[in-house]
């Protein structure tokens, strides 16, 4: 994989993208591990990313730096560690893309069980939130009117158009309702904030959650509402984790702020 400046259509003289490379550099089970580990969007040290791969130091160095060369991660130093994480939202969007299709692993253990339960509740996908929780979340905010869909439906089930991908891109169908102010103020969620954020992506999009098979919010406004979250300590992480859980307050706050009790 090329670790050239991107492509612009004025100065491209490529073909089609090179999909096999990127494929081959997944298709490893440790490498995939490494990358499921940082979807969350989380900086993590090569000794956590060894551990959750079930691997060696020695072979995690070798994996980090072909997914470093090949675009899907970056690394910075923080004193004598190298931190690593995911080259940008695009790649957790594939590797959720990616979900959707594939198999899950056979879970041999309690621990797994528990583990695999704590994902499908809620998790983060790079930068907002997913799983059962994000997409109540998202569906408490349609009922409520601050968002609404450009499609005509009322809810958040995927369109029979809606690619089988995480990210519905362009074609996002979610739009700011008519009370979208007045809801998100009462979460302490700041739309203008959310539009100023450095990000290039847009306000508004939705992924198709690869465990409930219906959307969840993403894009600018969707990662300000997991930051608003976790600085509000509604929600709480695991360290090592990718699975998230409301807090006490957190469950409180939703049933009175948004009408959410099934959770």
């Amino acid at each position: 994989m090329s670790t050239s400046s991107p492509r612009t259509p004025a100065t491209s003289r490529y073909g089609d993208a090179d999909v096999a490379s990127v494929a081959a550099l997944i298709a490893d089970p440790a490498r995939g591990r490494i990358l499921m580990a940082l979807a969350d969007g989380r900086a993590l040290p090569a000794s956590v990313l060894a551990t959750e791969a079930g691997i060696s130091a020695q072979s995690a160095s070798g994996h980090l730096k072909r997914l470093v060369n090949g675009n899907l991660l970056r690394v910075a130093a923080a004193g004598r560690h190298r931190y690593y994480t995911l080259a940008g939202p695009e790649i957790a969007a594939a590797l959720e893309s990616l979900a959707l299709i594939a198999e899950p692993y056979e879970i041999t253990s309690l621990r797994q069980g528990t583990r695999a339960n704590a994902l499908r509740q809620g998790r983060t996908c790079y930068d907002h939130i997913a799983g059962k929780l994000g997409v109540t979340i998202t569906e408490a905010l349609l009922e409520s009117k601050a968002l609404v869909r450009a499609d005509g439906r009322a809810d958040a089930e995927r369109a029979d158009t809606d690619p089988l991908s995480a990210g519905t891109g362009d074609d996002c169908p979610y739009e700011l309702g008519p009370r979208a102010h007045d809801v998100l103020d009462a979460i302490g969620v700041d739309i203008e904030t959310a539009r100023r954020s450095r990000s290039r992506r847009p306000l508004l999009r939705a992924c198709v959650d690869w465990t409930e098979q219906r959307h969840h919010l993403a894009g600018a406004l969707g990662a300000e509402i997991c930051r608003t979250f976790v600085d509000a300590q509604w929600i709480t992480r695991k360290p090592r984790e990718r699975a998230i859980s409301l807090t006490p307050r957190g469950h409180r706050a939703l049933e009175v702020r948004l009408g959410v009790v099934n959770l």
